[in-house]
């Protein structure tokens, strides 16, 4: 119990030293470097909550995905940055409120893994009671994916796979080609008829 104390105080540390550092950086770079690093220590985080199918999502699609779309849709931004200096008390003001007001919250949450917490009384008992005997499959978390909940599943991959293509769409090269390079096709035309 003290180790996993220690284990998520030093996650929680780390998440707050790179939320201070994306405050202070100026460079679009390293703003998707920094929230990449912070995707990945919140898969961590989920981890040591035992919501290994929550961090495995969040370190593909937050760490992985994200990442590899950010640093694509860098290669369309102008090279050279602007300098721009702005007050950043209001946003660190708000973030601290709010946080303060989620920690606030959560001492209304129950115990992690306390037996007589409503989540465990609803269908939960259903859920494990019901996974091998109805469905015949040993692995509850997968009946609840693949069974209890398949069609909310199968929204959430249509959901990801249409923010995908609108990514990709968003991201091709829809230049209108310029005067020169007009009049070049034209020439390179003329000259094979």
């Amino acid at each position: 119990m003290i180790s996993e104390l220690i284990i998520n105080a030093f996650l929680v540390t780390v998440m707050l030293a790179i939320a201070i550092a994306l405050l202070k950086t100026r460079t679009v770079i390293f703003t998707v470097i920094l929230t990449s690093a912070y995707s990945l220590v919140a898969a961590l985080m989920f981890i040591t909550l035992d919501a290994v199918d929550v961090a495995f999502t969040e370190a593909s699609v937050g760490a992985g995905i994200s990442t590899v779309l950010f640093l694509a849709a860098m290669a369309y931004l102008p090279k050279k940055e602007e300098e721009t200096i702005g007050n950043q008390f209001i946003p660190a003001l708000s973030c601290i409120i709010l946080g303060a007001i989620l920690i606030w919250c959560s001492y209304d949450l129950p115990q992690i893994g306390l037996v007589s917490s409503p989540i465990h009384q609803h269908v939960a008992p259903d859920y494990i009671l019901g996974s091998r005997n109805d469905i015949g499959i040993p692995n509850i978390v997968t009946s609840v994916l693949a069974s209890y909940r398949g069609y909310d599943t199968f929204g959430e991959t249509i959901v990801v796979f249409t923010a995908g293509i609108a990514v990709l769409v968003l991201l091709q090269n829809n230049k209108k080609p310029s005067k020169d390079t007009k009049s070049k096709i034209k020439k390179k035309v003329g000259r094979n008829v």
